[in-house]
């Protein structure tokens, strides 16, 4: 017998392995739960698509240009997260210059002062 099957060799195979799954056809049930569940996620309007970070709301121009100045940087220098002091070196670039004395930060914690917020030159 030769190493190389023939076509007749692999008929031969699904006749002496009558039970072979992998030759035969069979269907498979379809979970209605799984399939209902899919069609939910597919149509719903869960929280799924929106990004915590900004929580659907409206940003301002100097938002906006931050945040794109901070998605370059991480991406043209692979940093992911950067540190604060590569945070502040964006600002900088931008053109953000502490001008004003130091306030209280903003939010509902105890009231502290701050570091002068930084702010644009005009």
């Amino acid at each position: 017998m030769s190493d190389t099957m023939s076509d007749d060799d692999s008929e031969g195979d699904a006749a002496s392995f009558p039970n072979d799954r992998r030759k035969r056809n069979i269907p498979v049930a379809t979970d209605r739960r799984a399939r209902n569940a899919a069609e939910k996620r597919r149509t719903s309007e869960r929280r799924r698509l929106i990004d915590p970070t900004t929580c659907e709301r409206d940003y301002n121009d100097e938002e906006t240009d931050f945040m794109k100045a901070m998605d370059r940087y991480k991406r043209e220098n692979r940093r992911p997260f950067p540190t604060w002091s590569e945070v502040l070196e964006v600002m900088r670039s931008l053109g953000y210059r502490r001008v004003a004395e130091p306030t209280d930060l903003p939010g509902n914690g105890p009231k502290k002062t701050a570091v002068a917020p930084a702010e644009v030159l005009v």
